[in-house]
C-alpha cells in the first residue's frame, strides 16, 4: 500500500471511527508490567504520527506493525486508537530495516551495526541473515561464531513474530499470545491448526469459549468430539471455582447445552475423559483428579483418627492453678467444649459473636500447656492467624506455613511421611477451610495427635470448593458444640445485636444517635443510613468512608476501614468503588486523574494505595484475601507493606494485586476490622443471602455501618439459601464412620 493509500484511509477511517494502521512504533509512552496495556506513538506510513492503546503486547520501538481498532477522543489526551489487533511486520525498506534491527529485536545486533548490515545489503539485509549468514563476515566486526548467533535469534525471533501475527489472525490477543507461545513455542501453529482445544486445557487464561471461537473458526463442527471433551473439562473446573468439588450428570448436561454441545455428545466425551484419567466418575458424581483424592482422603484420614483415638489428659492437669482458672471463667456449654476437645482426636467449635469462642479456646491452649503438648496453632489466612495469636498469646501460622509449602518443589513438607510435630493442631477460622487444603492439612496430623476445628458456621461457605465445617459438623460421629449463648458484655454491642437478629430473620439494629461532642471512639456501634438509588449510594459511600468516618470516629480510611460489597461489578461493585475511593482518598495516584477506559485498574497503582492479593502465591508467601499498602512503584514493579512485610510484585505477580479500598464479603472471610461499610442494592439480588449480610456485619470490630435500601437488606435477611454445592464429602463421612460408631 502507498503513501497516498495509507492517508485515505487513515482519512477514512476517522470519519468512521474504525481504522487499520501500518507504521513505526516511535515510542512506549507507558506501559503496565504485564504489558496488557500499552500506550505508544506510532509513526505511521504516510508520515504522521498517532497516540495507540491497548493491548500491544511486547512491541518495542522502531518495529513496524499493522495496528486496526477505532479511533476514540479521550478527554484528557485527545484523539488516539484503541487497538484491538496489533500485528507484528516484517520491514521491507532499508530504513524500515535499520530501525528494526536497531531497536534490538536481534541480540547483538545494536542501531551502529545495523546501520553497517543495511549499507552492505540494502533491502536484502533480512534474506542474508536467515538465509546466507556466511555473507554477515563481510561486514567489519563479525565473524563466524557472531554470524551463526546472528542467524539464530533471528530466525527465532521472525518465527515469533510469525507466530503472534498467526494468533492474533485467529483472535488471540499479544498478551495472550506470548503465553500461548511460551507453552507450545515453534510448534504452537501447528497445534492451534490440529487442537485448538489443547490452549484451554494447557494455557492459563485461555478458557473454552476462547478455544471454541477459535477453533469454529478454523473450520472444528459443532459436534466435533474434541470440542465436547473441551467442555466437560471446562465444566469440572469451572464446577470447582464455584465451590464444587464434583458435578452431577444434571448440572454438567446443563452446563453442556449452555456451551452449545449437543447432549448425544456428552456421554461419549465423558467416558473417553475417564478412561484417560483426565477426570474421575463415581457414584454419577464426575470430578477433577485432585478434588476427587482430596475428598476421598479427608473423609478416610478423619475415620482413621477416630477410630485410632488419642491419649487421655492426666487426671492431676486437671488440678493445675492455670487450669482450674481458666476452666472457673467457662459457661457449662464452654466446659463442655473443652472437655470434648480433649478427649477427642477430632472435635469442631462453632458459634457466632460474643458466645465465648476465644474464651473457650484459650481454656483448651492453657490445657495443652500444662500438658507439656506440642501445640500448632493455624488459620487459612494471615491475618486470621495473627488475631490467633493476639487472642491465645500462641505463636500461630497461617496453613501454608505450617505445612511448610516448599515452592521450588511445589508441595507440602508436611504429609503423612513427615507430619507436624504437634500433639495438638487446632485451626480457627475452619468456615473459610476448603476440600483439598482441609485434607492436605488432616494429613498431616500425626499418628495419636488431635485437631481442633473452630469456626463460625453461619458465615459464608469457603471461596473453594466444597462445605467442610458444615460436613464436619453434620456428622454424627464428630464430637462438636455450638455455643449459642451471647455474654452480658457482648451483647451490649449492637454489631454483636444485629449479628444474632439477622441470623433469625430480622433486620440489624441500629445504635442510638451519638453525641459527638463527647463520645469517645466507636464501641460496637452500628447504622443503617437507608437510600434506594443506587448511585446515590454509592456517592454516600465514598463520602462516609473518606470523610464523614475519619471525621467523626478519628478512624483511618485505608488502615481502619474496609468496604464490603456483595459483588465486583455495577455502581455499587468493588471495581467501580475502588476507583472512586481511591480517586478521593488517594488523588495523586494515576489513576485517580488520568485513567484510561478499558486500562486494568491494578496497573495505575500508587504509594499509598490499599491493594488485595486475588490469589495464592507460595513464592512470595501471600495468599488470596491478604491485605497490604503499596510503599512505592518502580518500573515494572510494585512494592506492597503486606502485614508488616515488604514484598516486590512483578511481572505474572502483579497482575493477582487490585485496589482494596473495596472488596467482596467473599474476600473478607478471617479478617476483622475497626470498621466496615456496607453497600446493599436490590441490583445485588442474585447474591443477597442471610449468611452474606452476617459475614459482611462480623467482620466489624467497632463500627459497622450499612448503606443501601431497606428492600435490599429484607432481602438477604429472608434468603437463607446460600447457593447448593456438589460433591461426596458429608456422604463419604458418614459412611466411613469407624467401627465404634457404626449402628
Amino acid at each position: 500500500m502507498n503513501t497516498r493509500d495509507q492517508a485515505t484511509l487513515a482519512l477514512g477511517a476517522s470519519e468512521t471511527g474504525e481504522a487499520t494502521l501500518r507504521g513505526v512504533v516511535r515510542t512506549i509512552v507507558w506501559q503496565n508490567g504485564e504489558k496488557t496495556f500499552t500506550v505508544a506513538k506510532l509513526l505511521a506510513l504516510d508520515g504522521r504520527e498517532h497516540i495507540v492503546v491497548g493491548d500491544l503486547g511486547s512491541t518495542a520501538p522502531g518495529e513496524q506493525v499493522r495496528v486496526a481498532g477505532k479511533w476514540e477522543e479521550h478527554k484528557s489526551h485527545g484523539k488516539q486508537l484503541r487497538a484491538a489487533l496489533c500485528v507484528p511486520e516484517l520491514p521491507s525498506t532499508p530504513d524500515g530495516i535499520a530501525r528494526l534491527l536497531g531497536s534490538g529485536f536481534v541480540d547483538g545486533i545494536g542501531p551502529g551495526l545495523a546501520k553497517r548490515l543495511v549499507a552492505s545489503f540494502g533491502s536484502a539485509t533480512l534474506d542474508v541473515i536467515a538465509d546466507h549468514p556466511e555473507r554477515l563476515r563481510e561486514v567489519d566486526g563479525i565473524g563466524p561464531e557472531r554470524a551463526r548467533r546472528i542467524q539464530e535469534t533471528f530466525r527465532a525471533r521472525r518465527a515469533e513474530s510469525e507466530t503472534k501475527s498467526f494468533l492474533q489472525a485467529v483472535g488471540i490477543g499479544p498478551a495472550l499470545g506470548q503465553k500461548v507461545f511460551k507453552r507450545f513455542g515453534d510448534e504452537t501453529s501447528r497445534v492451534v491448526k490440529e487442537d485448538p482445544y489443547r490452549l484451554a486445557a494447557e494455557v492459563a487464561g485461555v478458557g473454552f469459549l476462547t478455544a471454541d471461537r477459535i477453533g469454529r473458526s478454523l473450520g472444528i463442527k459443532e459436534d466435533d468430539p474434541r470440542r465436547a471433551r473441551a467442555a466437560v473439562r471446562h465444566l469440572i473446573v469451572e464446577g470447582g471455582d464455584n465451590g464444587h468439588t464434583a458435578l452431577p450428570p444434571g448440572l454438567l448436561a446443563e452446563g453442556a447445552v449452555e456451551l452449545g454441545i449437543p447432549i448425544a455428545k456428552l456421554e461419549s466425551a465423558v467416558e473417553e475423559l475417564v478412561r484417560e484419567k483426565v477426570i474421575v466418575r463415581e457414584r454419577e458424581l464426575a470430578y477433577h483428579p485432585m478434588l476427587y483424592r482430596a475428598e476421598c482422603s479427608l473423609a478416610e484420614r478423619l475415620s482413621k483418627m477416630m477410630g485410632e483415638g488419642c491419649d487421655a489428659v492426666e487426671p492431676s492437669v486437671w488440678r493445675e492453678p492455670s487450669v482450674e482458672q481458666a476452666m472457673a471463667k467457662l459457661s457449662p456449654a464452654q466446659r463442655s467444649a473443652v472437655e470434648s476437645a480433649l478427649q477427642s482426636a477430632v472435635f469442631v467449635l462453632t458459634g457466632g459473636p460474643g458466645t465465648g469462642k476465644t474464651t473457650t479456646v484459650n481454656a483448651i491452649v492453657a490445657i495443652a500447656r500444662a500438658a507439656g503438648w506440642k501445640l500448632v496453632l493455624c488459620a487459612p489466612t494471615g491475618r486470621a492467624a495473627r488475631r490467633m495469636t493476639e487472642a491465645t498469646k500462641e505463636p500461630a501460622k497461617t496453613i501454608h506455613r505450617a505445612l511448610e509449602w516448599n515452592p521450588r518443589l511445589q508441595r507440602f513438607a508436611r504429609d503423612t511421611v513427615q507430619p507436624l510435630d504437634a500433639d495438638l493442631v487446632l485451626v480457627d477460622e475452619s468456615s473459610m477451610l476448603d476440600v483439598p487444603l482441609a485434607a492436605r492439612l488432616v494429613e498431616a496430623v500425626r499418628h495419636g495427635a488431635r485437631i481442633v476445628f473452630v469456626g463460625d458456621a453461619d458465615q459464608l461457605p469457603s471461596v473453594g470448593p466444597g462445605m467442610v465445617l458444615a460436613d464436619l459438623l453434620a456428622t454424627p460421629w464428630i464430637p462438636s458444640v455450638r455455643l449459642r449463648e451471647v455474654f452480658r458484655q457482648a451483647s451490649a454491642s449492637a454489631i454483636v445485636r444485629s449479628a444474632h437478629a439477622v441470623l433469625t430473620g430480622a433486620l440489624p439494629e441500629s445504635s442510638p444517635p451519638r453525641d459527638d461532642a463527647t463520645a469517645g471512639p466507636p464501641t460496637g456501634e452500628l447504622f443503617w443510613i437507608k437510600v434506594d438509588e443506587i448511585d446515590r449510594a454509592a456517592e454516600l459511600l465514598v463520602e462516609t468512608v473518606a470523610r464523614r468516618i475519619p471525621r467523626r470516629f478519628s478512624l483511618d480510611a485505608v488502615k481502619d476501614v474496609q468496604v464490603l460489597v456483595p459483588t465486583h461489578k455495577g455502581p455499587l461493585g468493588a471495581q467501580a468503588l475502588n476507583v472512586a475511593l481511591q480517586r478521593v482518598i488517594n488523588p495523586s495516584a494515576p489513576a485517580a486523574t488520568a485513567m484510561r477506559e478499558g486500562e486494568p485498574v491494578r496497573a495505575r497503582l500508587a504509594a499509598g494505595d490499599k491493594v488485595m492479593q486475588l490469589k495464592n502465591d507460595y513464592d512470595l508467601d501471600v495468599y488470596n484475601g491478604d491485605l497490604g499498602t503499596v510503599t512505592r512503584v518502580e518500573s515494572n514493579a510494585v512494592v506492597a507493606n503486606m502485614d508488616g512485610r515488604e514484598v516486590l510484585f512483578n511481572g505474572e505477580s502483579k497482575e493477582s494485586l487490585a485496589l482494596a479500598y473495596a472488596a467482596t464479603v467473599h474476600k473478607s472471610q478471617g479478617s476483622e476490622y475497626d470498621a466496615v461499610v456496607i453497600g446493599l442494592h436490590t441490583g445485588h439480588f442474585v447474591l443477597l443471602n442471610r449468611a452474606l449480610l452476617y459475614t459482611a456485619i462480623t467482620r466489624a470490630k467497632r463500627l459497622a455501618v450499612i448503606i443501601g435500601s431497606e428492600r435490599a437488606v429484607k432481602m438477604a435477611v429472608q434468603n437463607t439459601r446460600t447457593g447448593e454445592r456438589h460433591g461426596a464429602l458429608r456422604e463419604r463421612l458418614r459412611l466411613g464412620a469407624p467401627a465404634a460408631h457404626n449402628g
